[in-house]
């Protein structure tokens, strides 16, 4: 196996951030508690620094994430200051005793800090959103604020390998700081991989507020705000992207917060543990957990692969008879593939095409039917009579229960691309290579091959940060009916 020429996070085991006034503890994560006005001011006095400084802003959801994704749990311990972001944050600091000092969140910030920058003559970058967006914030602050000297956009659609363009684009503007928001915990392991390559003072992560000042997307009005229900307002604005933030996140939060309470209770003692240390026991938790629930789902792909492979034995046998009456060549194709984290492996198929597929694809990229990174044509010319039959009811997949039986793949997990696809990703879409590639995934039965490409992204990366093996059985399961449909295969 060799390393795939690709962007992968490279996370350093450098020291958690200690303990200090005005921080307290919460899932493992230390947090600042201090008002707006502390924030700002301490924002614009380090950008007049000579020093580099990260901050990041946590709610409810992120916290979920720091949860379930060390990597990212790690990131927060390294930002010079980590905020108090939203009610749930104040609910669950409040059941351990500690009274929030101020709902210091992103949105409520940037034009606070916009007003601090232009009374100190600080550059500011915007980095984020779909193309326009980022422009027409800035250019809305820059009206709202005379003297306000935003010095350059950039939306946050990037592939990776446009990355290097983007950082000397930030570069050549000399800002003071710069605001990235591509979204938890992507902007965040973004500024830890590149912040270092960035000559700003500053970098903040604030998720998607510049949609809120373009005027793309209205923000709640302010007794809504107050009241602390302004993701009620979200959710009503976008429910489709939200409803498992809010309605199935922010329950579990609550959960989490008086399970956290009731262990409080239950030791007596567990307030006077250092936040460092009950930081370190709750990373070995989650790390045990983790392990425990990768072994569980080995033993699973083992089990279900060799019963496969045993059951449908006839199926293969038909299949590859087929393919070698009707075409000369193989009867299996292999082909490089990337798997998690970047690791390069051979992906077996059954042949579904002439024996010249791969030199006719240059010539057909034009006419793919998917826009993007993944190359896919309904009526492809190179595939075969018994390819498109097998194709349809996904057979020609089968011989890649060998690769879940050797552990390149497993049976549940994002569909892996080829290396020159990998290449072309967007910063954001790095993060499928986090888990092992599957034969079955939630976009294969949700519509397949019909489904456009950043909505599977968007599956994929849903299924990456919320493992559950009840979550694999279902999707096993659906993949049986999915097949049978044949809808979105070719």
């Amino acid at each position: 196996m060799r390393a795939a020429d690709v962007s992968t996070y490279n996370l350093l085991d450098t020291p958690d951030a200690p303990a200090g006034p005005g921080r307290f503890d919460l899932f493992g994560v230390t947090i600042d508690n201090l008002t707006m006005d502390e924030a700002v001011r301490d924002v614009a006095h380090h950008a007049l620094g000579t020093e580099r400084r990260r901050y990041a802003f946590v709610n409810a959801d992120c916290l979920n994430h720091a949860g379930r994704n060390m990597a990212y749990a790690r990131v927060l311990s390294r930002q010079t200051r980590v905020f108090a972001d939203g009610s749930g944050v104040a609910l669950a600091a409040g059941l351990n005793g500690v009274p929030i000092r101020g709902n210091v969140n992103g949105t409520d910030m940037f034009p606070l800090l916009c007003a601090e920058a232009a009374n100190l003559g600080l550059r500011i970058f915007l980095v984020g959103g779909a193309e326009g967006v980022a422009q027409e914030a800035a250019s809305n602050m820059c009206k709202a604020y005379p003297g306000l000297k935003i010095c350059g956009v950039s939306h946050g659609y990037f592939n990776a390998s446009e990355t290097d363009e983007v950082i000397n684009t930030i570069n050549a503007q000399t800002p003071d700081i710069v605001l990235v928001g591509l979204g938890a915990p992507r902007q965040e392991m973004w500024i830890e991989k590149f912040g270092n390559r960035l000559d700003a003072k500053v970098l903040i992560g604030v998720g998607g507020l510049f949609d809120y000042y373009s005027g793309r997307i209205p923000r709640a009005p302010l007794w809504i705000r107050k009241a602390g229900c302004e993701w009620m307002w979200r959710l009503a604005q976008e429910p489709r992207r939200l409803f498992v933030r809010y309605v199935i996140g922010n329950p579990l939060f609550v959960c989490r917060a008086l399970l956290d309470r009731a262990a409080t209770v239950r030791s007596g003692k567990l307030d006077r543990i250092p936040v460092e240390v009950r930081a370190a026991r709750q990373a070995s938790a989650w790390k045990a957990r983790q392990r425990r629930h990768e072994r569980i789902k080995r033993l699973i792909d083992i089990a279900g692969a060799g019963a496969a492979i045993a059951v449908l034995s006839p199926v293969l046998a038909l299949t590859a008879l087929a393919i070698r009456l009707e075409s000369k060549g193989p009867v299996l194709f292999s082909q490089v593939r990337v798997g998690r984290q970047g690791e390069e492996f051979l992906i077996w198929k059954f042949r579904s095409m002439y024996m010249d597929a791969e030199k006719r694809r240059a010539e057909l990229l034009a006419s793919s039917d998917r826009q993007g990174t993944h190359f896919k044509m309904k009526h492809d010319p190179r595939i075969t009579r018994v390819g498109r039959i097998i194709r349809r009811l996904s057979v020609d997949e089968l011989p890649q229960l060998w690769n879940v039986l050797n552990g390149t793949m497993s049976l549940v997990g994002p569909r892996p691309n080829l290396p020159a696809e990998v290449a072309k990703y967007r910063v954001e879409e790095l993060d499928r290579l986090k888990s092992k590639p599957g034969i079955t995934c939630t976009w294969q039965v949700s519509g397949r091959a019909d489904l456009p490409w950043e909505r599977q992204i968007e599956l994929d990366l849903d299924y990456v940060y919320e493992p559950s093996l009840t979550a694999d059985l279902r999707l096993m399961l659906k993949t049986i009916p999915a097949v049978l449909s044949g809808k979105g295969a070719y």
